[in-house]
């Protein structure tokens, strides 16, 4: 809903009409009282002036009091209806509201219009008693004064009026484009307005001195011309200002807030403060700020579920149904205990205890190249070498599976298992609803030498099938300890475990037997 305009605004935009037609009335005063050569056509110059002084007054005292009231009355907003007023009288009252904001500028300027007009036909007739060659010319002087008066108000007026316009606009952006383009008439208008009239003024005075070269004087013409070009360059340089500014300033917010997208900043937004297509502009970026948020907020959500490194590929069209054969290595991890504990505790403790859980997974398998596969209640499918390539994924794994022991030891008990291989990577499923995955033996390996590693002390271990794999640096940081045939495999596993766990075990036990 919108309110009333401001007070603020109020006040800003009577002292701007005030001020501009004061000093548009003095102007006009000035050329066709005493810088032209009115005077020389006439009989009775001081009474001719007299009147045109009184009239003057009177009409400037009665037509500024008369333009603030009806411009008051007629440029507000209506007054909202009762709380309890039907949705259709709400409706009804914003669509109002919007076009009372919308249309004020153009109603101020008529209300300003109108006051000049009357004031032409009125000075135009109070001098055809004396002249017609003189209410002829005072009522283009006054014509003349009154188009660049009301130009320069209208353009004041929208500027000001802005945050009142964005303000309903923030609801309810521009979506067309009118008749003519708002750049092109604005920029026209601007010329028309404050060239094209004090110009026609000159050219006007100039005929003047043609035709009655008896009352004309080269000083007479010379001043006249000269007043009239700084009138024209003042004019023409304040509604140029104002135009460009109404232009140009749109399109710098627009620019700012771009930039400020390109940083990284996508809650960035601008108020729409036009109905023109610069205010489809304006509405048009917030929208594709607010697209690029969502976009935004998808991948991010994406990334969750499926790892960044498969969202970046899926985004970047690298991913489709099927799948592609790589050398991979698979870290499985498996939470000791957690069927105990999940009929002990109360459901929100399980939950608990597992996201703190997998969270440390997926620190230490992010910190060594990895991504999380899927995650199967208390348990982890860690890939390395998927979908990007990896320099040595076996190393990789097995290094995760070493620092990850030491991170849950005396924490949370897991068995954590490593096996290296070719595998089948890609997007399993329906094209309506398929994940990326992996399948092959490293991972059937890696889930059944899981079990195993939860009986070994340290609780890793990695089969013959990565430490081959792997570079002779970290191989060397482990050691055989068994050879066994896992569940649902016809040839036997050589099982290692890390050296130093191993080492550390079997002096312990050697303590124990001293």
């Amino acid at each position: 809903m919108h309110r009333d305009f401001r007070p603020s605004t109020k006040a800003v935009l009577g002292a701007q009409v005030v001020v501009a037609n004061v000093v548009g009335a003095a102007i006009v005063l000035g050329l066709a009282g005493w810088l032209l050569p009115t005077q020389s056509l006439v009989g009775d110059v001081e009474g001719v002036l007299s009147r045109n002084l009184w009239a003057f007054g009177i009409y400037l005292l009665a037509a500024g009091v008369v333009g603030l009231t009806w411009g008051f009355l007629w440029v507000r907003v209506p007054r909202a209806p009762a709380d309890d007023a039907g949705e259709d009288a709400w409706r009804r009252h914003r669509r109002l509201a919007r076009r009372a904001v919308l249309s004020a500028p153009l109603r101020i300027t008529v209300v300003q219009a109108v006051p000049w007009v009357v004031a032409t036909v009125l000075f135009t007739v109070l001098n055809a008693l004396s002249s017609a060659t003189v209410a002829v010319t005072v009522g283009c002087v006054v014509g003349l004064g009154g188009a660049a008066t009301v130009a320069v108000v209208y353009r004041l007026s929208e500027l000001t009026l802005r945050g009142e316009v964005a303000r309903v606009l923030a609801e309810d952006p521009p979506t067309r484009i009118g008749v003519l383009p708002a750049v092109a008439a604005r920029s026209l208008s601007a010329w028309v307005l404050g060239t094209g009239v004090p110009l026609l003024g000159i050219a006007l005075a100039a005929a003047a001195s043609l035709l009655f070269r008896d009352y004309y004087t080269v000083t007479r013409l010379g001043v006249v011309v000269l007043v009239l070009a700084v009138v024209a360059l003042a004019v023409g340089f304040l509604l140029t200002a104002l135009t460009s500014t109404s232009l140009a300033t749109p399109v710098m917010n627009v620019r700012r807030a771009m930039r400020r997208v390109r940083d990284g900043e996508l809650n960035a937004r601008v108020d729409v403060t036009d109905t023109t297509e610069l205010g489809m502009l304006q509405a048009g970026f917030n929208e594709m700020a607010g697209g690029l948020r969502e976009r935004d907020q998808l991948r991010e959500l994406f990334g969750r579920h499926v790892g960044e490194e498969v969202a970046r590929a899926a985004l970047a069209g690298r991913l489709d149904l099927g799948g592609e054969v790589r050398e991979v290595a698979v870290l499985f991890v498996d939470l000791v205990g957690s069927t105990e504990m999940a009929f002990d505790r109360p459901p929100h403790e399980v939950v608990t205890v597992l996201n703190a859980f997998f969270a440390e997974v997926v620190d230490v398998v992010e910190g060594h190249g990895g991504w999380i596969n899927k995650f199967e209640g208390d348990a982890a499918l860690a890939v390395f070498g998927a979908p990007d390539d990896t320099d040595d994924p076996a190393a990789a794994a097995l290094a995760a599976a070493r620092a990850l022991a030491d991170r849950l030891e005396g924490r949370d008990p897991a068995g954590i298992a490593v096996s290296a291989g070719p595998a089948v990577a890609g997007n399993i499923g329906d094209a309506r609803r398929y994940e990326y995955t992996v399948i092959g033996d490293p991972v059937n390996e890696a889930a059944r030498l899981c079990d195993v590693a939860k009986g070994l002390p340290g609780r890793v271990a990695a089969s013959d099938a990565a430490i081959r794999r792997a570079g002779d640096r970290e191989a060397g940081q482990w050691v055989q300890v068994d050879v066994l045939r896992l569940r649902g495999r016809h040839r036997a596993t050589h099982v290692h475990s890390p050296r130093a766990r191993t080492v550390a075990v079997e002096e312990d036990r050697a303590e124990l037997r001293a």
